[in-house]
């Protein structure tokens, strides 16, 4: 059953087949195969089930304000701001993309949309200062990832509603690992500048701050905004994705008129299909999810693995890290977590650990998977932004991917650097 399940996945991965025929064609073949009694539609009647939580009804939402703003001036006034408050120390202009990133994950939650948005600014000046550009293309696609720990994270939405975790909670401990990670990023960034040369950008004038501030207030007023309003009761994980299409809408079209009304279908049928690949992969993963746990592989082979570790908390999150970051090498994130979610479940829920914990060092794993050879999506997303060949766009990863692995080591050690904000917040 495992031959044929790998066996065919790998081969139509392999035969250049989109994600979505390997997972359904191989679930498929192990019903038919192994289980002949079981009707194929069940197959379409867990494809429905995964997609039919009313929380993800804040991806598409999500994805919308996203694209209003990637195609609005926002990303284009926060860098101004961050430009002008760092670009003049060490490595300035690296750090202000890493914030950058940062600053527009926290308004998109899309890493993909990070990468377009400031990766497009930032990298011909990157370049025109003296930057590498193995560096500068590792530097965006790594710093982009920071969306998915900083709220609104779609990655973490999609665990929250396969684990049953609180959104919400998630949202807020995603924060300080995302912090960190644009710490950890900042501190290298100074170093590169040392190593490769490149002088700092001459210092801004208070002034010159004053009105970068100004144009940026409102585009920072979005995180405020929805994590303010979820912290505060006023409105779920859910209703706040509405709310951000209502204010991204208000600032670009109607305070920064930098999109028009007439330009808001073309947008929202570039939402849709965007939507529509997630929401077609979540079907999917869903599907294969309740194959493999009808055949009960997940018992046969994980369970075993897991048990042996299940007594010490610190090697059981460090066995449930490293399932996450090989399997987000090699598929999707959102597959990985769909996939892998419902067979860890028991595990984690048998070992006490917090859901919460357990969900930010998953969504730590997603966004490292997300830049990591062979198949993170965010490199392939740069090739086609940068017009760059995939050994190019990998060259420089190596060192942020470690980075990003002592960060994961520090989570697991310390777990109040992401249930410390919770705590306050919800407890």
């Amino acid at each position: 059953m495992v031959a044929l399940l790998l066996g065919l996945m790998v081969g139509l991965l392999l035969l250049g087949f989109p994600l979505l025929v390997p997972l359904l064609a191989s679930a498929l073949a192990v019903l038919l195969v192994f289980f002949g009694g079981l009707e194929p539609s069940l197959l379409v009647q867990q494809m429905i089930g995964g997609v039919r939580p009313v929380v993800l009804t804040a991806v598409p939402m999500f994805i919308f304000a996203a694209d209003l703003m990637t195609k609005g001036r926002s990303a284009d006034r926060l860098l101004d701001l961050v430009l002008r408050c760092v670009g003049h120390v060490r490595g300035g202009l690296p750090i202000a993309t890493a914030v950058g990133c940062t600053l527009f994950g926290a308004v998109s939650g899309s890493t993909q949309a990070t990468v377009v948005a400031i990766g497009s600014a930032m990298r011909p000046r990157l370049l025109a200062r003296g930057y590498r550009d193995s560096f500068a293309l590792a530097l965006i696609v790594n710093a982009s990832d920071v969306a998915l720990l900083i709220p609104p994270s779609i990655g973490m939405i999609v665990y929250g509603v396969v684990s049953g975790t609180s959104v919400g909670e998630l949202f807020i401990a995603g924060i300080g690992p995302g912090l960190l990670v644009l710490a950890v990023f900042s501190g290298y960034c100074r170093l590169a500048a040392r190593w490769q040369g490149v002088e700092p950008l001459p210092a801004a004038t208070a002034s010159e701050r004053v009105r970068a501030l100004r144009g940026a207030l409102l585009p920072l007023c979005f995180p405020v905004v929805v994590i303010g309003g979820i912290y505060a009761g006023v409105f779920s994980p859910t209703e706040a994705a509405a709310v951000s299409v209502l204010y991204a809408l208000v600032l670009e079209v109607g305070v920064f008129r930098s999109v028009a009304l007439r330009d808001v279908p073309a947008v929202a049928l570039s939402t849709g299909v965007v939507t529509a690949v997630v929401f077609i992969l979540v079907a999917a993963g869903a599907a294969f999810s309740w194959v493999i746990a009808y055949a009960g592989l997940p018992d046969a082979l994980i369970a075993p693995l897991l048990s042996r570790v299940s007594a010490d908390p610190l090697l059981l999150l460090a066995a449930i890290a490293a399932l996450y970051f090989v399997a987000c090498m090699f598929v999707d994130p959102i597959v990985a977590i769909l996939i892998l979610t419902p067979i860890l479940a028991p595990v984690v829920d048998a070992s006490g650990l917090d859901p919460v914990l357990v969900g930010t060092l998953v969504t730590l794993q997603a966004a490292i998977g997300s830049a990591t050879p062979p198949f993170g999506c965010d490199l392939f997303t740069a090739m086609a932004i940068f017009q760059r060949p995939y050994l190019d766009v990998i060259r420089g990863t190596p060192p942020f991917v470690l980075m990003l692995l002592g960060v994961t080591a520090l989570l697991i050690a310390w777990p109040p650097l992401a249930l410390g904000l919770r705590d306050l917040a919800f407890r």
